[in-house]
């Protein structure tokens, strides 16, 4: 089994375990930061107006832990139902600063899977510029699916 394929194992036995909730979102960031060596990995809550952080792993707390869900690069991803990833956030509008010295990030959207809604976004940002590949992108949206009883359960 590789390490990938670990990675997702550990991360829906978190998401599933009883206990709470904000412990059990702050070992999911845990394991993802871990699958790239990433900087920081934030989960996020979205509601009708506002996302909020329930957890993350690294450097500090972001910034922004609640903001309407039409701002930043987690507003796109929530418009839009997708993955987005900026290769430099210097360049692009929408970037919401979360860390000053974040210059690439990427925000994957969790589907209900009744609604179709977004429910939550798991974040990851690095301080290197064009940090995520299209690997990056394939792993992180396994996790976000993997996780998806954090949301759905509670």
């Amino acid at each position: 089994m590789s390490g990938a394929d670990e990675t997702l194992k550990r991360i829906r036995s978190i998401v599933t375990a009883s206990g709470d909730r904000t412990e059990r979102a702050k070992q999911l960031a845990e394991a993802v930061r871990s699958l790239g060596n990433y900087r920081w990995t934030g989960v996020y809550g979205v509601g009708k107006e506002a996302v909020s952080i329930i957890a993350y792993s690294g450097p500090g707390a972001p910034a922004y832990p609640t903001f309407p869900i039409t701002k930043g690069l987690t507003g796109a991803a929530i418009r839009e139902k997708t993955t987005v990833i900026v290769a430099d956030v210097r360049k692009d509008p929408r970037y919401l600063t979360a860390f000053g010295s974040t210059l690439s990030e990427i925000i994957v959207p969790i589907l209900d899977p009744q609604s179709g809604t977004v429910i939550g976004t798991i974040d990851v940002e690095s301080e290197r510029a064009d940090a995520f590949s299209v690997n990056d992108q394939k792993l992180l949206e396994e996790c976000a699916q993997a996780s998806l009883p954090l949301w759905i359960r509670d």
